[in-house]
């Protein structure tokens, strides 16, 4: 079912013939490069029934994002709990993971957009974080994009600290910020 949608994207729930395409995602080292291992078919399927569980319990979650003109998967954005290891949970971080070819075409930025723009009404979220390691320069533009602000740096706790995606970047949404329209060109 199709629950939001986009000027190029609808964000959807999850089907079962998305576990294949999400699994090649997963699995693509360019898509993984700021996480710290590339996902096999089987992680990649405990992981999407995690993302459903999610979404059965709290009404919202990682939707699939599929392109209205192909119906191709192209990736995955929404909210999502917080790991509670973190330093600043409990909180509601906006996520996304986007097939390498469909990347640096302002999709990531449009998909989150839409997701900032229903946090609040259709969910009563009005504080939403992200987080992503220091290296991945395409994400927090994505954030900054977005309306989100830099909160602080923090040392994954989940990472060695030597390792080159230990320091992470935590940025802020607030509903009660003035939200930043974009255009499905991702530009501001």
């Amino acid at each position: 079912m199709n629950l939001y949608s986009t000027p190029r994207l609808y964000l959807r729930t999850w089907r079962d013939s998305d576990m294949i395409p999400f699994a090649a995602i997963n699995a693509d080292a360019r898509v993984m490069r700021y996480f710290p291992a590339v996902l096999s078919q089987a992680q990649s399927h405990a992981l999407a029934e995690r993302i459903r569980s999610q979404m059965a319990r709290d009404g919202y979650g990682l939707w699939i994002v599929e392109a209205k003109d192909s119906g191709e998967v192209i990736g995955i954005v929404g909210l999502q709990q917080v790991d509670l290891t973190l330093p600043f949970a409990p909180a509601v971080e906006i996520a996304w993971r986007l097939a390498w070819r469909f990347q640096g075409q302002g999709i990531a930025t449009e998909a989150a957009a839409r997701v900032l723009q229903i946090a609040e009404p259709d969910f009563g979220l009005s504080s939403i974080i992200a987080f992503t390691a220091s290296v991945n320069k395409p994400s927090l533009r994505v954030m900054e994009k977005i309306g989100m602000h830099y909160e602080r740096d923090f040392a994954h706790p989940r990472l060695p600290v030597n390792d080159p995606l230990s320091l992470h970047c935590l940025y802020r949404f607030s509903a009660t910020s003035s939200f930043k329209t974009i255009r499905p060109d991702g530009a501001k």
